[in-house]
């Protein structure tokens, strides 16, 4: 055990990665990081970490900020309970607490975001243990499908005595997203292949059943009104955000005539989530009401997609949606 300690200790020393929040010592950055990749890659996460800690620098502005300017700075991150999760948390405490069993008790943290905290900003000895170290360890110790607390208990064992704990986490984090892959793991490229008892079939590890990925068919209503587009506050996994109607295509007659409009198709959308396929019938149609400028808002991704798909079927059929938009510095949603 100890020479497998000392060889990965000594790999992650020559080979970090070089990502933003490494070395810092503040727990809130710490934690809007963590937040961050609780649901997003390690790339994609690091313009909203620079854009989140521009916006709300301490705990305190974040404090002090509404739901509304948060949901704005995280927009385009998804997974937004997270930010909504995060604001609270600093509604509630005016400094993070230093145990991982405090930090449990936060909104929002579970088990491996309050291990992460507790051990890089307070050297606290918790084993973090997220889907890269379950990766790791279930490969090295051939586990298939351990359970969470058994795993995390071998985790815990492992920490290396006389070592920082937060370096040892990240040095299990960084072999699970670099060298010991999920499809196509660089073997000969890892420090402590000579300690894995799974490396023979790698691919068995850590197995599981994986969930069923299902597919919805939605449909959006897009009301262009004399000044802007209909945006009304969502629900369910857009809660606390803004978006034109989106409901069940199966819905669409009775919604129409609840507006008192005649839409016409401009195409379709598709969007992933985790466990779900969104292929989105947009509809748009002019509209009595003076709407709302895109862009005041926060909109999730999806409603970016669809308001650029209505744009582009406007602009097509020679149709300047709400004509007086220049008048108000209304800029075409960016392409992406």
């Amino acid at each position: 055990m100890e020479k497998l300690q000392k060889a990965l200790l000594a790999w992650y020393r020559e080979n970090p990665r070089s990502l933003p929040w490494r070395g810092e010592k503040d727990p809130y950055r710490i934690l809007v990081a963590e937040v961050l990749l609780q649901q997003t890659r390690t790339a994609q996460a690091i313009p909203y970490y620079h854009r989140f800690l521009a916006r709300f620098p301490t705990l305190k502005a974040l404090r002090e900020a509404s739901s509304e300017e948060v949901l704005r700075a995280w927009q385009g991150a998804g997974y937004y309970r997270r930010a909504l999760h995060l604001h609270r948390l600093a509604q509630e405490v005016e400094a993070l607490p230093r145990s991982h069993a405090e930090l449990l008790k936060l909104p929002g943290l579970g088990p491996y975001t309050a291990a992460a905290v507790a051990s890089l900003a307070f050297g606290e000895r918790v084993a973090a243990v997220d889907g890269n170290v379950r990766r790791v360890l279930s490969r090295v110790f051939a586990l298939e499908n351990p359970a969470p607390r058994a795993l995390w208990n071998l985790a815990q064992g492992l920490l290396p005595p006389g070592e920082a704990p937060g370096e040892w986490n990240q040095a299990l984090m960084d072999l699970g997203a670099t060298v010991c892959l999920p499809r196509r793991p660089l073997c000969p490229r890892c420090p402590i292949a000579p300690f894995c008892r799974g490396r023979v079939d790698p691919g068995r590890y850590p197995g599981g059943r994986k969930r069923e990925v299902r597919e919805e068919a939605l449909a959006a209503l897009v009301l262009w009104g004399r000044e802007g587009v209909y945006l009304t506050r969502l629900e369910g996994r857009f809660a606390g955000l803004y978006g034109v109607p989106l409901f069940p295509q199966e819905e669409l007659p009775w919604r129409v005539r609840g507006f008192g409009v005649d839409p016409r198709f401009a195409g379709e959308v598709r969007h992933a989530l985790t466990h779900r396929r969104l292929r989105v019938a947009v509809y748009v149609a002019s509209w009595d009401g003076e709407g709302m400028v895109p862009g005041e808002k926060p909109l999730p991704k999806l409603m970016e997609k669809v308001l650029r798909q209505a744009q582009a079927f406007l602009a097509h059929e020679g149709i300047l949606p709400f004509p007086h938009a220049k008048t108000h510095g209304v800029k075409p949603l960016e392409p992406g």
